[in-house]
């Protein structure tokens, strides 16, 4: 018996009532960015159920390049059929307090892609990650960037960022 015995078998409960959801656009127009604590359950905390919202989960919920290569992708894939459309989705960056990437602005590590991931002040790295979506050259002016905090002490997210679209849309 291994540490995933238990969840195998909660999954086969889950599949016994399981649809499959078909893949196209998802039904909240949102995706979320957010961190890989297991304190912060997007799914849990936002309401979401399977095919609402794409997930992005890393260290810290940081906007990095690769993320903003997926958004770009995804915008351009599987959104791009709506070519009439003013806009296309959100994206939501939630950072949260007592983030455990703290620990990684440690002097003495000398990992720099780790050391980035620090959310020290998550009202303050919001900011910054959606600033640094919202000035990439590779989002379309159809996507908005919003900035949320979850405090992990009352279970409240409040937003940091209004939505904003990039400044050079047009419109």
């Amino acid at each position: 018996m291994t540490r995933m015995t238990p969840l195998l078998a909660r999954n086969e409960q889950f599949a016994r009532t399981y649809t499959p959801a078909a893949l196209g656009i998802p039904a909240a127009q949102l995706l979320v960015v957010t961190c890989l604590d297991h304190r912060v359950d997007p799914a849990i905390v936002l309401g979401l159920q399977l095919g609402e919202a794409p997930v992005i989960r890393n260290a810290g919920g940081r906007v990095t390049q690769a993320v903003i290569a997926f958004v770009a992708f995804l915008a351009e894939q599987l959104f791009g059929g709506q070519d009439a459309a003013d806009t296309l989705f959100e994206v939501a960056v939630i950072h949260h307090t007592q983030c455990a990437t703290g620990f990684l602005a440690d002097p003495g590590l000398a990992d720099a892609a780790l050391a980035a991931s620090v959310v020290a002040d998550p009202h303050a790295t919001v900011q910054a990650d959606v600033e640094r979506l919202l000035t990439s050259p590779l989002l379309t002016p159809k996507v908005s960037v919003s900035g949320h905090v979850y405090a992990i002490a009352t279970g409240r997210l409040t937003t940091a960022v209004d939505a904003r679209y990039p400044e050079r849309r047009r419109g």
